[in-house]
């Protein structure tokens, strides 16, 4: 199939994903296909076999019983003045008039091989539409729009929300949902006829935020069944929907949420959506997979090793001194950690968490000589030095608080419930986010700081701005964008890991500026599991932080062994939450072996493929990483609870090349495992078993029979390429 952009018929096709798109007439463009490869040259060549045209015309339906007299055109912004009557593309009026948009296009740009700009207008509105799409080389479907106000009062914009169209044997919905401690939690149910809606209004991306909303045939899991996915790379208010009609159409669709009045655009004036993203893929690896490849080619995404991380939050909490933080940094660098964090309690006034937010000045009571004693120490032992901060926090009991109340976001005439004892600082104010960005430029050039762990612990709640209490959320996004865009700018070896009450700011708007997100404060690892799979729908293993903690969590109470804890860990951006200086000297020895091992498969761990096993028994989770020329894979084994049968039975290996022959053997320290059976697993050796893939891929190997709450490693090698 070709492209033939004379008659307005365009296909596009990378990574495995066409998108055919009907740009014919004046109205806006409308996707006929977006999903599986339907095949033909990527070039930009004419439809000179008349495909385009047929599938056009192919796709053209009959028209049932009351109903307009004409088609209805469904484009990427559904307007109700083409007969649409679902959810509205744009929403908006100029004081009660012009409620409804009916653009017509102006002009089709094409500035890449598969890309496109159109720029449309509603002339007796006064209003002008740009839409940008881009099919990245990954196979993600990457699409904006910017409205410009061009008539001669304001326009007030209460949503601007773009649409991809879904086959209709997309028949199921699997969205996340979660809280403090427990994000990204699965849900699934049927995509019935109506509106699946999913809002947020935190004012950050929220820890029960979806991340992605899916639908898909019947049944799809990890390897199989056709999915496609939404996302909107934004970090404040946002939603997303699917929708089904009686007319048999159906969208995944998404956009900012916008406050009653927050975007009222002046003549001249501009509002531009977040980047909304859409993947396709046969199971939800393959559809992850397309949002991994795209994030690892960005010029900006981490190129360096990952560093091994320790935090010092669960080890000393706000009890810091020069010896004990000293100390720990000694056991960090015996245990092979790369880089020190300093965490909460290092600056005046904070001593709990009720104080000190807004005083971003070292403490002189706690560190007399500054941080500078620490910082040298910690380099000494070759060591990164990271800081924590939450710029965007403000204490009541602080004196910034008291030099400036009216720096706190708020709706006019009254204060915002506080939460965690703190308020929101208004950084749509010029002079609130002057004076962060000057503390935290002082901060990271006086220390030399390699890495902020920026933190967010709040949801903005009545998130007023300025002295008459508008809605300002947006702005408070925009800035908190700007301000670490020039902090970077400034410092351009500066890493930023986003943490947000855990995992509450996981989106791509923030990973564009960031290096990492903190993917929850819980780290029972057993947790983990469940958080750090889901998560992965979208985000690649370097990307989430992934700590190793105390034998007994402190957010769930739990005990477990420390390979349950470190194998768990093993799979994101390792680190370490723990007061080593009480920990057994054989703990850090082990603990040091799984670094070891961690940094040995850092390359594939943080380059490779993840995949996951559909097992039958939800007992068990198989997940792992395969590289790129699936030479080389590691998979984890997890006994989440006690299972149904004993032994476990085979568990299949996916992600290898079918005609390639690999050695399968367990993998130290994830080799050591102990279940309720009384022999050993014949192949469970050092020399292990030689298999093709094929037979890994589709009957798999007997796994071991594991206690819950504990796994086992395996390491795949090629030893015979495929034929």
């Amino acid at each position: 199939m070709t492209t033939d952009r004379s008659s307005g018929l365009l296909h596009l096709r990378a990574g495995g994903t066409s998108l055919v798109l009907d740009c014919t007439g004046p109205r806006l463009p409308r996707i006929l296909h977006w999903g599986a490869d339907l095949g033909g040259p990527e070039a930009d060549t004419p439809d000179d076999d008349g495909v385009l045209t047929s599938l056009a015309r192919a796709s053209l339906t009959e028209l049932g019983t009351s109903v307009p007299d004409v088609p209805v055109p469904v484009s990427v912004l559904p307007e109700q003045s083409a007969g649409w009557l679902g959810t509205p593309g744009l929403s908006g009026h100029r004081e009660g008039a012009d409620f409804s948009s009916a653009f017509a296009v102006r002009e089709v740009l094409f500035p890449g091989p598969r890309s496109l700009v159109v720029e449309a207008e509603d002339e007796r509105a006064g209003l002008a539409l740009r839409w940008e799409l881009e099919l990245t080389g990954s196979g993600l479907v990457r699409h904006r729009a910017v409205l410009t106000n061009q008539g001669q009062g304001p326009y007030t914009v209460d949503a601007l929300q773009l649409t991809l169209p879904v086959p209709a044997h997309a028949t199921e919905v699997l969205d996340l949902t979660g809280r403090h401690l427990r994000e990204r939690s699965p849900q699934r149910h049927e995509f019935t006829l109506g509106t699946h809606l999913r809002e947020n209004r935190r004012g950050r991306t929220g820890v029960d935020a979806t991340l992605l909303h899916t639908v898909g045939e019947r049944g799809f899991g990890f390897r199989g069944g056709e999915v496609w996915s939404l996302h909107v790379a934004w970090s404040g208010n946002h939603r997303t929907f699917a929708e089904r009609t009686n007319a048999g159409v159906c969208l995944l669709g998404g956009g900012e949420l916008l406050l009653p009045g927050e975007m009222r655009l002046r003549p001249g004036a501009v509002y531009e959506t977040p980047w909304i993203l859409g993947s396709y893929g046969r199971g939800l690896d393959e559809m992850a997979g397309r949002f991994h490849s795209y994030l690892r080619r960005r010029p900006h995404h981490p190129a360096t090793p990952r560093p091994v991380t320790l935090n010092t939050w669960e080890a000393v909490y706000f009890r810091q001194d020069l010896d004990t933080l000293t100390a720990l940094a000694d056991a960090a660098a015996e245990v092979g950690a790369e880089r020190f964090v300093l965490d909460d309690g290092w600056f005046r006034g904070r001593r709990d968490d009720r104080a000190g937010l807004g005083d971003w000045y070292v403490d002189p009571e706690v560190w007399p000589r500054g941080l500078h004693p620490l910082v040298e120490h910690v380099r000494s032992r070759g060591l990164q030095f990271g800081l924590w901060v939450e710029p965007e926090m403000i204490n009541p009991d602080s004196g910034l608080a008291r030099a400036h109340p009216e720096w706190i976001m708020s709706a006019a005439g009254r204060m915002p419930p506080e939460a965690r004892h703190q308020q929101v600082l208004d950084l749509g104010r010029p002079e609130a986010y002057a004076y962060v960005l000057e503390r935290l430029d002082a901060l990271v050039t006086e220390y030399a700081v390699d890495y902020l762990k920026w933190d967010h612990n709040r949801d903005l709640v009545d998130a007023g701005s300025g002295p008459y209490g508008v809605g300002g959320v947006h702005a408070q996004t925009t800035a908190v964008y700007a301000l670490m865009d020039e902090l970077r700018r400034r410092h351009p070896a500066l890493e930023i890991e986003s943490c947000s009450s855990g995992g509450a700011r996981v989106d791509l708007g923030i990973l564009e500026r960031s290096d990492r997100v903190w993917t929850s404060d819980c780290i029972d690892a057993l947790e983990r599991q469940q958080i750090q799979c889901w998560t992965g729908l979208l985000l690649p293993p370097e990307l989430m932080g992934a700590h190793v903690g105390a034998p007994t969590s402190h957010t769930t109470g739990r005990t477990h062994d420390l390979g349950f804890r470190a194998g768990t860990a093993l799979f994101g951006h390792m680190g370490i939450e723990w007061d080593l200086t009480r920990a057994t000297p054989e703990e850090r020895r082990l603990l040091a072996e799984w670094i070891e091992t961690h940094k040995r498969l850092r390359p594939l761990l943080h380059g490779g493929t993840v995949v996951h096993a559909d097992h039958h028994d939800p007992a068990v989770l198989v997940h792992g990483v395969v590289a790129p020329d699936r030479s080389h894979a590691v998979y984890a084994v997890v006994q989440k609870t006690t299972a149904v049968q004993v032994p476990t039975g085979r568990v299949r290996l996916p992600g290898l090349a079918e005609d390639a022959r690999y050695r399968v053997t367990p993998l130290p320290p994830g080799d050591a495992v102990r279940g309720p059976v009384v022999s050993a697993l014949p192949w469970w050796t050092p020399e292990g078993v030689e298999l093709p893939g094929r037979v890994l891929s589709v009957l798999g190997v007997q796994a071991p029979t594991l206690h819950p709450e504990s796994l086992a490693l395996i390491e795949v090698r090629r030893i015979t390429h495929p034929a």
